[in-house]
């Protein structure tokens, strides 16, 4: 897809967001669009942002911070979506407002020594081989300077 057809596509997906939010009871304004932008270029996140997205999710982290470099000057919010090696916590949580690839425990206690990173958790989650369940976090984990969002269910 082409920056030509965004205006449309973004007007499309708001239009589905708003009658899902709708028939759910909710506000349209209580969803967040989460805009992907993996294997995107940064001219297309910036006419992405045009169109009013401001969170975008990135799953690779190199090339993630080659785009939040290159949009450094965009009031955007950003996600790291992929699973994260435990090795490279430190760069994701300087980089990231939130981080839904948390899978281990190991890796939740690394994020936990910072204080910028929120982890969404879901009770649905405990059905996930692996996965750091909200029963993990708030038992166990929950330093002062978490937030935690409690997604689904």
């Amino acid at each position: 897809m082409g920056p030509q057809n965004l205006p449309l596509r973004v007007q499309e997906v708001r239009a589905r967001v708003a009658a899902a939010a709708q028939a759910s009871g909710r506000s349209a304004q209580s969803v967040t669009i989460l805009a992907v932008g993996k294997a995107q270029p940064p001219e297309l996140l910036t006419a992405a942002a045009r169109c009013g997205l401001t969170d975008f999710g990135e799953s690779y982290l190199q090339e993630a911070l080659e785009k939040i470099t290159a949009l450094q000057d965009q009031a955007l919010t950003w996600h790291f979506i992929g699973r994260v090696q435990s090795n490279k916590t430190a760069p994701i949580a300087a980089s990231f407002a939130w981080v839904h690839g948390v899978n281990r425990l190991k890796v939740a206690e690394r994020l936990a020594a910072y204080d910028v990173v929120a982890i969404p958790v879901t009770d649905a989650a405990k059905r996930l081989v692996g996965a750091v369940t909200i029963d993990d976090v708030l038992d166990r984990l929950l330093p002062a300077n978490w937030r935690v969002a409690r997604v689904g269910n």
